[in-house]
């Protein structure tokens, strides 16, 4: 579900987008309304939402003074008004989405869906944020895991046991010791950052390699690596000086 709160100071208005987003978005849950800017900042420190719907044009503070006044926002904005003067100011204050009203039920569908996979991305990129402290937290006490959601459960993994990691399009294949091999839906850029304090080179676009698990380097013809299992791993043309300077061979 998505948390949002409604700010407009037209009882009216409120009342119009809450039943359009309770027939038509069924994923938004209103946790609260305002109709003036002081109330809305009341309850956007009390609620935390996910997602703010904005009118602009209020008494006293409007919409971008609103949002002005904030310590930090942490929550994404679509703004509806009836004005459409607005525009480029809304998108200079990176809104998600900008409404004209009254609103068209289409666009309020697509609204709320741009809203809905911004909010997941967010979740990912905390979710990989979470896993990076605790990795940080127990590197000095034991041995680190990494966390590989998978469609049917999140396996612990010993980050040592990783040999190397392919990618194929948004998703990585992780290949353990032992032969066994790991798939997760995301893309292998996110793990070379986050594995990258552990001895992890990423050699090729479609490679990456945890240095402790290396044997030799083969220099014939293309350059390749060869792992402790066999596995020989290619090493992309422009990633041949950075390679042999990570491995101390120059």
């Amino acid at each position: 579900m998505i948390d949002a709160i409604i700010v407009d100071d037209e009882p009216n208005n409120v009342d119009n987008l809450s039943a359009l987003l309770g027939r038509h978005c069924p994923q938004v849950r209103i946790t609260g309304t305002a109709t003036n800017a002081a109330a809305a900042r009341k309850l956007i420190a009390q609620s935390t939402p996910d997602l703010l719907f904005l009118d602009i044009q209020m008494p006293k503070e409007n919409g971008f003074q609103l949002l002005q006044s904030l310590p930090e926002i942490s929550f994404e904005v679509i703004f509806v008004t009836a004005y459409d003067q607005y525009g480029i100011q809304a998108i200079k204050m990176s809104a998600l989405d900008y409404l004209l009203k009254p609103l068209n039920v289409e666009d309020l569908k697509q609204a709320v869906s741009k809203a809905e996979k911004q909010l997941h991305k967010k979740h990912n990129q905390q979710s990989l944020e979470n896993l990076l402290q605790h990795i940080s937290d127990e590197k000095h006490s034991k041995p680190a895991k990494l966390a590989l959601p998978t469609s049917t459960e999140t396996r612990l993994v010993s980050i040592s046991d990783i040999m190397h990691c392919e990618s194929t399009n948004s998703y990585t294949t992780f290949f353990l010791v032992g032969k066994e091999k790991i798939m997760v839906s995301r893309p292998i850029k996110e793990y070379e950052e986050l594995l990258a304090g552990y001895g992890f080179i990423r050699v090729h676009q479609s490679h990456l390699v945890n240095k402790e698990h290396i044997q030799s380097v083969l220099k014939k013809d293309n350059c390749a690596l060869l792992l402790k299992d066999g596995t020989n791993i290619p090493v992309a043309r422009q990633k041949k000086e950075y390679v042999f300077k990570v491995l101390k061979l120059v």
